[in-house]
């Protein structure tokens, strides 16, 4: 029925809405200010997967190379990320975050945690658990809708280090996954390797 999805929907704008304030709050409070929460995504994207230079960040963010130089470089300038320039192309170039950079994400995530942590403690896990696999779902059902599916990414790496909800669920890749195959020339393989010991999303 339609007021179910308005219902679920509502829910889920507010859920979201309030923990964005949350971590935005901290952000300021903890960067003071110097750092955005889009650029915290390229961060994390950059320590979590692997999306190591310019064009990598283009594909998965699905922005063009030029934006995507700019968002680097403005925090190569702040010194939250290094870049290790290419000879011949600088595009190409390695990204890696500075221990300045790793250090400001780790607080960031670990404060975020601690305060959602003492709400969600108050649920049965295995509560939070099955609500979390019902939005799983209800992601890739609405991908299913989309005219070109297989265009779509859902930004998984961001958010879980060994975790895509496309691979898991529909059995085939995102649009990023088949962008890094084709780049190693290996269509058939998935490039990305989440698994990389380092702390959880």
């Amino acid at each position: 029925p339609s007021h179910l999805v308005d219902d679920f929907l509502g829910s889920a704008h507010v859920f979201f809405s309030a923990v964005n304030d949350l971590t935005e709050e901290r952000l300021r409070h903890i960067t003071r200010n110097r750092l955005t929460y889009a650029q915290v995504k390229l961060l994390r994207l950059v320590y979590f997967t692997d999306t190591h230079t310019i064009s990598e960040v283009a594909a998965f963010l699905k922005i063009s190379p030029p934006a995507a130089s700019k968002a680097v470089d403005r925090l190569v300038r702040r010194k939250w990320l290094r870049r290790a320039e290419a000879e011949t192309d600088r595009r190409a170039a390695r990204l890696s975050l500075t221990r300045a950079g790793e250090r400001v994400l780790e607080d960031y995530q670990n404060t975020t945690k601690r305060l959602l942590g003492g709400i969600f403690e108050k649920f049965p896990p295995r509560e939070l658990r099955r609500t979390a696999a019902l939005l799983d779902r209800l992601s890739v059902g609405v991908v299913d809708l989309l005219a070109e599916p297989d265009r779509v990414c859902l930004l998984c790496g961001v958010h879980f280090p060994d975790k895509c909800l496309m691979r898991q669920l529909t059995k085939q890749r995102c649009f990023y996954e088949q962008y890094m195959a084709s780049k190693e020339g290996d269509p058939a393989t998935p490039q990305t390797d989440r698994g990389n010991g380092k702390p959880d999303a």
